[in-house]
């Protein structure tokens, strides 16, 4: 069970995209969860509150669970803005949560923002967005730090690609 979290433009679905297709090529079967999706069907009525953003990661994490035990690998592609919300996924996932912050300064993911959305945030026409109006927490202890500022996606992506073959390798 693969976490990302990170802002948005970060890089987080790029990487879960390229990392799921890596495990694929590797024999691995595994499943992507991505926060925009989510919010597209099963988390729809949800807002950005604090307590909407809480119940979307209860939920993205219950799912996660769900598929895991089904001897998946779910890669988990969600903002994750406060420490709270992580520790509410560590507790329904357990030894299977694997915390990966996509590291990213916020002015270049507002370069990257392909949606306008930092745009809209900036001219509070966007409520709640984290990084500008609402809070984001750096991760305390990932158990990956992945700098898309400094490396392509692809390096990113074999760097998580090791950390888990190494995390699996270490628990065998």
């Amino acid at each position: 069970m693969i976490w990302l979290m990170g802002l948005s433009g970060a890089g987080k679905s790029t990487i879960s995209n390229l990392f799921e297709e890596q495990l694929n090529e590797s024999g691995f079967f595994s499943m992507k969860l991505d926060g925009d999706e989510m919010r597209k069907g099963l988390n729809y009525n949800l807002g950005f509150s604090m307590d909407d953003r809480a119940e979307n990661i209860r939920r993205a994490a219950e799912t996660a669970k769900i598929i895991a035990s089904n001897g998946v690998i779910v890669i988990c592609s969600f903002i994750t803005p406060l420490n709270g919300h992580r520790t509410i996924a560590k507790k329904i996932l357990g030894d299977m949560y694997f915390e990966v912050f996509i590291d990213c300064p916020l002015d270049i993911c507002e370069q990257r923002d392909v949606k306008g959305l930092y745009e809209q945030a900036h001219n509070n026409t966007l409520k709640n967005f984290t990084g500008i109006s609402s809070a984001f927490e750096r991760p305390t202890t990932p158990d990956l730090i992945l700098h898309t500022d400094n490396f392509t996606a692809e390096q990113c992506c074999d760097q998580l690609y090791n950390a888990v073959k190494n995390k699996i390798a270490d628990n065998a």
